[in-house]
């Protein structure tokens, strides 16, 4: 083998082959594209009349053209361009002819890019653009060793330093001498700090001491908040403590980021122990550690969730016996009432004798109605009491006491909590109860004076201290430690006490960038690009203050002169409506009614053939695998996850036996690979001729929403929603969707906010669609959305319910209210600029934070948008939001047109959600996952089905569009055809797939369609 095949070999496999074709190979242009990238300015036209031959000069603006294009150099012959020659001799030269289709030679041609580089303020990429992309990688790798997120922060570096891309294969080797130089480094790190001790209890976890290897039974998750399941995971996490303290000390001295130690704590959970023994022995140690200490604080996670579902739980069983309780009293006294009027007649019965002793009288009253009912309906009468529904509520928490305390204290005893402040007095009496629990003592052993009571308020404590049997008020031990828990819920959610061992629960300055990573904060900022925060933010406010007053007057015009013609005055007191706006997109187009059906599996097999999507499955042994791959035993465990069929049942109805397709999902699928392969299907579909016809007002415009599934099992991520599930449980799969195609999904709680996913779903999106304009439903919107899309270069587009009743509430101006006379739109009241300006470097320092990804971003939007704790840089950041909500608001108010693309749009995203309901038809719907993992592999596989159907549909519309255009038929409503259709996809029905695949043959579709519509 030589030298060289040995290197491409060895390089890593960043992009498929037709990504790289579509960024590295000369663009091959459509008639509308020679227009648009060979048209020529003025500095372009003065530089062409430098040139002499008319050979030179048009070799020089097609390399001017394809530099425009995709801002690269290529060398070619002219025979190869011929179509572009022809239309540059036409446009520029008069159809003057050439001399020879001869390359131009090599120096002509590097002086015309020295031309070209000048023009367009680029410079060629040489030894010192080299250094600066080598530098720019090792930088990368530390915030996620994901190839293909170094190759794109490469490539947005080059960018924005105007560098011309080095070839491809420069590329793959600085990606690999970068992972590498990383490797190399985290190993010595390791090798420097890593005591005996340490290395014995890391390779503990690999050990199959108890017929079952100890990293094995840390990959399980409890599948819901039972005791039992509880007790499993505190096990689980008192396990690792060692560990997890260890792993605190020493990730620091790594310097690498949370997104990458959520990274390599991944490839635990990908990599069997037998893939993990043959890998660098201490670069195992670094993914062992990443995975202790991300899985430490996974469990703190679900011990704290568990703690916030009991305690509500609890809450809401004694709300709920209160009010039953009241009720029933209630109709009890109404129907007692009626008997005490009876009693009341004896009073006034003129057949009672006058002498008739007392005592046969009060017998006949309580032979109407019993003495004890009697005398409390009496009592309630003179008194007119009223039922204190609270404490009706303490007094069911009294015969709840057994169970909070077998399922809380264990919680409590666990997770180390945190207050922002050092004399915070809840955090007292946790501490003081925690220390009572591990001496084994109760509370009743303390004096109701030694229990600290600070954080008791003076309105609970009416029911917290109760009367003994001499009368005296004393402390009930039993509420006041439910009292505890239920503080303590009501805190945490609100982030006023937090855990630092946790992911979701850590207090929000953990959250974002450390001390030493905000020192270099101008490098880092323009490092990723984050241009908006990264000016003067005088000068900011004030560009602002100049494009909302000139809009609010604008729109305001356009209303009194009657040009926006679609808003209606209602009534008195201003109030307004919007017309309203109905373009929906057809599902399931007549289009497809003319085609043959096919089967699922041919869809994929066709899907495959082009995008070749299969290859991102590798065995999870890698080259130690005794299993190969079959293509079609693999789609065969797609087809059974995605279609919530399951693999015993697919064993039954297809022609492969459960065991081959256990193993095969086993040692093939896992969310790595599946995403990789959904990123290949949807990147092919950007690139089919269709796609861009898809762009709503030129531009790809996404949106995200979510759909709910019912879990036929619980998970601990299921949770109660009466209005979807009734008395059921279910998950929420959140999904992105741009042009039609679900470009990135994941699996939520049905207790989640849908917003704070909307930021995460779109920065997290890995394909290369990137959307410029965003929409979600109502649900979608927080305080910060806004703010943060714009930082991020996103214009958020939601769409409103009630346009005029959001308005009135929620438009602001940087003037007084008065200051806009009488006009209908007005602002509620003033932005505070002054906030904003004090609090920039905070939140320049969250938004930072987010870029470098030092946690999940949906973490911090929860926190950020949380109402329940207003510090002075959350007000600031949503006031901020305000200015950008505000324009947006004004925006929708005059643009019909763009109230109909944000209703476009999410028609598309609900068109999504009514295929992929049909993909996922098996077991009437009900997801049967036993844990989050299997439902997060469900998403995935049945998001892979759904965009393969889509390819498949796109291809068919690209091609006989491409039949059309070149025949001079009109394809306008071609155009307008959704790809979203599965009528002529057969779902159902037996699968055979060692039967060879019915063949795909696009040349007769399109035949036969052309056919058809003649």
């Amino acid at each position: 083998m030589s030298k060289r095949t040995e290197t491409q070999q060895k390089r890593l496999s960043i992009l498929g082959e037709d990504e790289v074709k579509a960024i590295f190979d000369r663009p091959n242009f459509t008639y509308e594209d020679r227009c648009h990238y060979f048209s020529l300015s003025q500095p372009e036209k003065e530089q062409l009349q430098g040139l002499h031959s008319v050979k030179s000069k048009a070799y020089f603006v097609l390399q001017l053209g394809y530099f425009k294009a995709k801002h690269l150099f290529f060398t070619f012959d002219l025979h190869e361009v011929e179509d572009d020659l022809q239309y540059v001799l036409e446009q520029h030269f008069n159809d003057r002819e050439v001399s020879g289709l001869s390359p131009v030679g090599k120096e002509a041609r590097l002086k015309q890019q020295q031309l070209i580089l000048q023009l367009f303020g680029y410079r060629s990429c040489g030894s010192e653009e080299k250094e600066q992309i080598e530098r720019k990688a090792r930088q990368a790798v530390t915030f996620s060793s994901k190839p293909i997120f170094i190759f794109r922060e490469i490539m947005n570096d080059l960018f924005e330093h105007r560098i011309v891309v080095p070839g491809y294969s420069f590329m793959q080797d600085t990606v690999g001498k970068a992972i590498t130089f990383e490797q190399n480094r985290l190993t010595a790190i390791m090798h420097q700090h890593l005591e005996r001790c340490d290395v014995e209890a890391l390779k503990q976890l690999l050990e199959n001491s108890r017929g079952l290897y100890e990293i094995t039974q840390l990959k399980r998750e409890p599948k819901d908040f039972s005791l039992k399941e509880i007790k499993r995971e505190i096990d689980r996490g008192q396990q690792i403590q060692f560990l997890y303290h260890l792993a605190q000390t020493l990730l620091p001295k790594l310097g690498i980021s949370n997104e990458s130690i959520k990274y390599y704590a991944s490839l635990v959970d990908y990599y069997s122990v037998f893939r993990l023994n043959r890998l660098n022995e201490w670069m195992v140690y670094v993914y062992l550690l990443c995975y202790v200490y991300y899985r430490y604080q996974r469990m703190n996670d679900n011990l704290i969730n568990t703690l916030i579902y009991n305690v509500r739980r609890y809450m809401d069983e004694a709300k709920s016996t209160a009010k039953d309780y009241i009720y029933e009293s209630y109709t009890e006294n109404r129907q007692n009432m009626q008997k005490a009027g009876e009693v009341l007649q004896l009073l006034t019965d003129d057949d009672i004798a006058a002498d008739t002793p007392f005592h046969d009288i009060q017998e006949k009253a309580f032979s109407i109605l019993g003495r004890q009912k009697l005398t409390q309906l009496a009592d309630q009468i003179t008194t007119n009491a009223k039922w204190d529904e609270t404490a009706l509520q303490w007094e069911r928490i009294d015969l709840l006491a057994p169970q909070f305390k077998r399922h809380l204290r264990t919680l409590i005893l666990m997770v180390d909590f945190a207050s922002s402040s050092k004399q915070d007095s809840l955090i007292e009496a946790i501490t003081f109860i925690k220390q009572a629990f591990r001496q084994h003592k109760s509370l009743r052993q303390y004096a109701s004076s030694d229990l600290p009571s600070r954080f008791l308020p003076e309105s609970v404590k009416r029911y917290i201290y109760q009367p003994d049997y001499d009368g005296e008020k004393t402390l009930s031990v039993d509420r006041y430690e439910f009292f505890i828990y239920r503080l303590l819920r009501n805190r945490l959610e609100a982030g006023d006490i937090f855990c630092r061992n946790s992911i979701r629960f850590r207090s929000f300055e953990d959250d974002l960038v450390d001390d030493g990573q905000w020192q270099q904060k101008d490098k880092l900022m323009a490092d990723v690009g984050l241009t908006t925060i990264h000016q003067p933010i005088r000068d900011h406010l004030g560009q602002l203050e100049q494009k909302l007053e000139a809009r609010m007057t604008e729109v305001n015009h356009r209303i009194a002169s009657g040009e926006n013609e679609h808003i209606k005055k209602r009534g008195a007191h201003n109030r307004w409506t919007l017309s309203n706006t109905r373009d929906a997109e057809t599902i399931n187009h007549s289009f497809f009614d003319a085609l043959r059906s096919i089967d699922i599996g041919s869809v994929l097999h066709y899907a495959n053939q082009h995008c070749q999507f299969m290859d991102e499955f590798d065995h999870v042994l890698g080259r130690y695998a005794k299993q190969a791959k079959e293509d079609q035993v693999l789609m065969a465990c797609l087809i059974a996850w995605g279609t919530n069929m399951g693999l015993g049942r697919m064993g039954e109805i297809s022609d492969i036996g459960y065991s081959l397709l256990a193993a095969t999902s086993d040692n093939f699928i896992r969310l790595e690979t599946l995403k990789e392969a959904n990123d290949r299907v949807s990147n092919a579909i950007s690139k089919l001729s269709i796609f861009h016809h898809f762009d709503i007002n030129e531009v790809i415009h996404s949106s995200s929403d979510g759909q709910k599934f019912e879990t036929g099992i619980n998970t601990i991520r299921s949770r109660h929603s009466p209005k979807y599930f009734g008395l059921k449980k279910g998950i929420v799969s959140y999904t992105m969707v741009a042009n039609h195609i679900p470009v990135n999904a994941r699996i939520i709680g049905a207790n989640e906010h849908e917003s704070h996913y909307v930021f995460d779903i779109l920065y997290n999106n890995t394909t290369d669609i990137q959307p410029d304009v965003h929409s979600t439903d109502t649900h979608g919107t927080n305080e910060v959305n806004f703010a943060i899309l714009h930082f991020f270069g996103y214009q958020f587009a939601p769409r409103y319910k009630d346009i005029y009743g959001t308005v009135s509430k929620s438009l602001y101006g940087f003037k007084h209210p008065g200051q806009y006379g009488d006009v209908l739109i007005k602002p509620v009241r003033k932005i505070n600029t002054n906030l904003i300006e004090e609090e920039w470097e905070n939140i320049q320092r969250i938004i930072l934070s987010l870029a470098l990804k030092t946690t999940t971003q949906s973490i911090i939007i929860g926190k950020l948008s949380a109402y329940a704790r207003k510090n002075k840089t959350k007000r600031a950041l949503w006031e901020y939001d305000n200015i950008i909500k505000s324009l947006y608001f004004l925006d929708y108010i005059d643009s019909l047109p763009l109230r109909r693309n944000v209703q476009r749009t999410l028609n598309r995203g609900e068109s999504y959600h009514k295929l992929r309901r049909a993909v996922s038809y098996a077991n009437f719907g009900k997801l049967r996952f036993k844990n989050e993992q299997d439902q997060q592999i469900w998403e995935e596989c049945s998001r892979l089905i759904t965009n393969c159907i889509i390819y498949y549909n796109a291809s068919i519309l690209s091609n006989m569009l491409d039949y059309k255009e070149e025949h001079g038929q009109d394809s306008d409503a071609l155009k307008r055809t959704s790809p979203v259709a599965w009528q002529h996809i057969n779902l159902y029905g037996r699968y055979e797939f060692h039967k060879y695949p019915e063949p795909v043959n696009m040349d007769a579709i399109i035949q036969e369609l052309t056919q058809l519509s003649e």
